[in-house]
């Protein structure tokens, strides 16, 4: 009687990575995730790509996403003139259930009322969610899957919640005695009822030079620098096309950017910190994701001791607002005073080979493939915890 083989092969992991979503860094997201799809090791997991379109609609893709990087998928939307590419579209319940996902296939009626949908169940084992910016990054996806008792890559909805509003987070940080430069915040509501009254608030409790940024919005989106009145209000519109709340905050002198990369759970670590030289007065979103004249330093050209400082506060940060899986905490040093303020952190953030976060944790001995076995793992144990 011939034995069996006791080694039957491991059953893959189904891994639905999420991608696109309604904000204004639905670009940005597509190249992260195709990445994402580059690096997963195809002996352990099972990709299936999930396109959130700009409508809000989730959609099962014929193909996942190639491009390289941000600027070159806004190249290519600048040329589709946003034309939807193909897929079926497809539903998530709130509920836990044997089927995550429910894909609608229209069959037979040419587009028509009369043409029948057929409805079919997907289970997956773990949701990768790739999205920036509001509707994905901010814990509304996150509470999505919560209610389906699903394991997803990355911050619950709290967390989510708090790195993704500016305000919040500055009086989190702030409670836990975190260093943040100094801020006031706006309503667009007072600002239009009351420009003259707001702008009194503003340089009562600040100086200029000023930073304005929408509360709620990531990839430098909407932000000014404003040197003195003259600009205040244009830069307070600009912010309130994008928020209804708006942060306007004091300038750090001569201020370079410094980030740091976390990563784990309840005893999470700290990358090496690296340095952002921007191609431009500060890192807004053509420098970030247009021109590819920024550079990136890593590891940053820091003392020993401030690059302490840096990965300490970078957990600490990590730990104030409950993260998990991963984050990128932003900081500005000083050059003339050496002051170092936390700015703040990111908890999805931009996720191709070559981004920061990934670099480094390159640099810090975690090569991205391994980095994103990682990141499910730590998605998976804090689901396991949390069932608990």
């Amino acid at each position: 009687m011939a034995a069996q083989n006791s080694h039957a092969p491991t059953k893959r992991l189904r891994v639905a990575v999420l991608y696109g979503g309604r904000s204004g860094e639905h670009e940005v997201s597509l190249a992260s995730a195709a990445a994402v799809f580059a690096n997963l090791n195809r002996s352990r997991y099972e990709p299936i790509a999930v396109r959130l379109e700009k409508d809000g609609r989730w959609v099962l893709a014929d193909r996942p996403p190639s491009a390289a990087s941000a600027a070159e998928v806004i190249e290519q939307s600048r040329h589709e003139s946003g034309r939807l590419r193909g897929g079926r579209e497809i539903l998530v319940p709130p509920k836990p259930g044997a089927d995550t996902m429910l894909v609608l296939d229209s069959r037979g009626g040419n587009g028509e009322s009369e043409g029948q949908v057929s409805l079919t169940g997907l289970a997956i084992d773990v949701v990768f969610p790739v999205l920036h910016g509001p509707y994905g990054e901010d814990g509304t996806v996150q509470g999505l899957l919560e209610l389906a008792s699903v394991p997803y890559v990355g911050c619950g909805v709290l967390a989510s919640a708090v790195g993704m509003d500016k305000l919040m987070m500055k009086t989190v940080f702030a409670g836990r005695g975190l260093r943040v430069p100094d801020w006031v915040g706006v309503a667009r509501q007072d600002w239009v009822e009351d420009p003259a009254g707001v702008t009194r608030q503003i340089e009562r409790d600040l100086t200029y030079p000023l930073f304005v940024k929408p509360a709620n919005l990531g990839s430098s989106l909407g932000i000014s620098k404003v040197a003195g009145r003259g600009t205040l209000a244009a830069a307070i519109d600009e912010a309130a096309r994008y928020d209804r709340r708006i942060v306007v905050e004091r300038a750090v002198p001569d201020a370079r950017e410094i980030e740091c990369a976390v990563l784990g759970n309840l005893r999470p670590e700290a990358s090496v910190p690296g340095e952002i030289i921007p191609s431009k007065e500060f890192y807004d979103y053509e420098a970030k994701y247009i021109d590819g004249m920024s550079r990136l330093e890593i590891p940053a050209q820091l003392d020993a001791g401030v690059a302490d400082r840096v990965r300490q506060l970078a957990l600490d940060a990590f730990l104030a607002i409950d993260g998990s899986g991963l984050a990128r905490v932003d900081f500005l040093l000083s050059r003339s005073t050496g002051e170092l303020f936390l700015n703040e952190i990111n908890t999805m953030p931009g996720f191709t080979t070559i981004s920061m976060y990934s670099k480094l944790w390159a640099a810090s001995g975690v090569d991205y493939p391994t980095l994103v076995d990682r990141l499910i793992t730590l998605a998976i144990e804090r689901h396991q915890d949390r069932q608990k």
